[in-house]
């Protein structure tokens, strides 16, 4: 029988360490992308890019106890392990890794007894604030999962953006106190043609929900729209999109617009040329988060 190709699967952080360390002593460029599995187009994006700027790419597939503030959201997380494989493959990723809590934090009888913090300024408000202890899971399997690979360039999307201005914080924090170089590359968010971000949330949407879910986007470009006719106004921006989303029903956690460069906890008194528009809701039982850069008109 002919055997399948298939992706390179390390299963355990040492293991991939001793692959990476491997990699860089051949003085070959070592694409990072971290995920928590359910690939979808999205996770493919980063994966291509960092397959056309490094010499190699690994990538983690781990789903992260420690950043679940709901068990039931843990619980309901799909499980595509195989398909993932098979897509690595395709995608010319040349090495995935898996492993346990237990071996990520060696040094703990049970991880989740660890002290828990993100200490980033852009951990505060809005994620920070909904869902507790999940940026601080975030900083603390993020920076094993660093350790574990080492000197590299790292990509995340910018849908999750609030955990992306972490993971720079983060590796810029590790680049100038460690013997390490991690560049983190900001992929831009894919989307389904009518809008909605991509996300392994979306095949858990009842039909009524996935179709309202290109709201949250409509909502975004109305915000869009009012700020390249001038508006700078935060609360009225804000409301334009709330208004949007309460007309389909969706529970809003937030409707937010921070300054990117110059993150606060609050809505800040004054926008600049970094500002961006965050939303998150609940479709049904399903969370969706969403966001976007307001940028002036061409």
């Amino acid at each position: 029988m002919t055997s399948v190709p298939q992706v390179l699967h390390l299963p355990s952080p040492s293991e991939a360490t001793k692959w990476c360390a491997e990699q860089r002593a051949r003085r070959r460029t070592v694409g990072n992308v971290p995920t928590m599995g359910a690939l979808h187009a999205g996770h493919a994006a980063l994966i291509e890019q960092s397959v056309r700027e490094n010499d190699v790419t690994c990538a983690s597939i781990f789903v992260n106890a420690l950043q679940f503030n709901n068990p039931d959201d843990l619980a309901a997380y799909p499980d595509t392990f195989d398909d993932d494989l098979k897509l690595l493959y395709e995608l010319g990723c040349d090495m995935v890794y898996t492993g346990t809590l237990a071996e990520f934090f060696p040094e703990a009888d049970d991880p989740f007894s660890l002290k828990q913090e993100c200490p980033s300024p852009a951990g505060r408000g809005l994620e920070g604030d909904y869902r507790p202890g999940h940026l601080a899971g975030v900083w603390m399997i993020v920076e094993r999962l660093f350790r574990t690979v080492g000197s590299c360039r790292a990509y995340f999307g910018e849908k999750d953006f609030q955990q992306l201005q972490v993971v720079t914080d983060l590796a810029g924090r590790m680049s100038n106190s460690d013997d390490l170089s991690i560049e983190i590359v900001p992929c831009a968010t894919v989307r389904e043609p009518d809008g909605l971000a991509l996300s392994s949330r979306n095949v858990r949407l009842e039909p009524k929900w996935r179709q309202r879910a290109p709201s949250i986007y409509q909502g975004i470009q109305q915000v869009q729209c009012l700020w390249n006719q001038g508006e700078r106004n935060a609360s009225n921006l804000e409301s334009a999109a709330r208004d949007i989303l309460a007309k389909n029903e969706f529970v809003i956690d937030y409707v937010a617009v921070r300054n990117a460069d110059q993150w606060t906890a609050d809505t800040p008194t004054q926008l600049n040329d970094s500002a961006r528009v965050l939303v998150a809701v609940y479709a049904g039982e399903v969370r969706l988060i969403d966001n976007a850069a307001l940028q002036e008109a061409d």
